[in-house]
């Protein structure tokens, strides 16, 4: 039995879930979301309160602590936009490719296209305690898609920290060591350190 502590993932994202496990791989024990929960409506207006929302439903069926994240792109040009509903962004159904084409399209013609992720992390404890850490890569939205790696806008942002590709054309490594999640989910291994449920190794 691992001695590790153990967070149940509220995400059911197989993309998110694949990125999480390997930053925080010999951590934390990521354990899967369960089947049976429903999907969590995530109306709260702000990334922090759709990742209290979400961890808040998975914690209350399982009994355990849960992690929840939530991302947001904002771009300047677009004042904000998508924002909070990146992942709806050209609506309710709408597929990865379908969001980034609206994006591109939004932003043809447009010389500013300065824009930065932002994920939120929560953690709840069946005693109502919360955890909240924030990571936050600032970057460009390119002119058309390059990459075939990652999810979601992976191939249409250049992270400024970078060395000109997109998210999609780093391996995992190298995007988790500058990405708004890498960095979010280490925050969190930090903050879980200085309450004592991961002791430094």
């Amino acid at each position: 039995m691992s001695s590790l502590p153990q967070l149940v993932c509220a995400t059911a994202n197989p993309g998110k879930v694949a990125e999480i496990t390997r930053i925080l791989a010999g951590l934390v024990e990521l354990l899967p979301r369960p089947l049976d929960v429903a999907d969590v409506v995530e109306d709260a207006g702000t990334l922090a309160g759709n990742a209290r929302l979400k961890a808040r439903a998975i914690c209350a069926s399982t009994g355990l602590p849960a992690v929840s994240d939530d991302t947001g792109l904002f771009v300047d040009a677009l004042d904000g936009a998508p924002g909070v509903d990146a992942a709806y962004y050209a609506g309710a159904q709408a597929s990865y490719v379908q969001n980034r084409a609206k994006l591109l399209a939004d932003l043809a013609g447009v010389h500013d296209r300065r824009a930065e992720f932002r994920t939120v992390v929560m953690v709840v404890w069946p005693d109502g305690d919360e955890l909240s850490v924030e990571g936050v890569c600032v970057g460009t939205i390119a002119t058309g898609e390059i990459g075939d790696r990652g999810f979601g806008y992976d191939p249409v942002f250049i992270p400024a920290d970078g060395d000109g590709r997109t998210f999609s054309e780093l391996d995992d490594s190298e995007k988790n060591a500058i990405s708004h999640r890498g960095r979010a989910f280490k925050a969190l291994v930090a903050a879980l350190r200085e309450r004592a449920t991961i002791q430094p190794g």
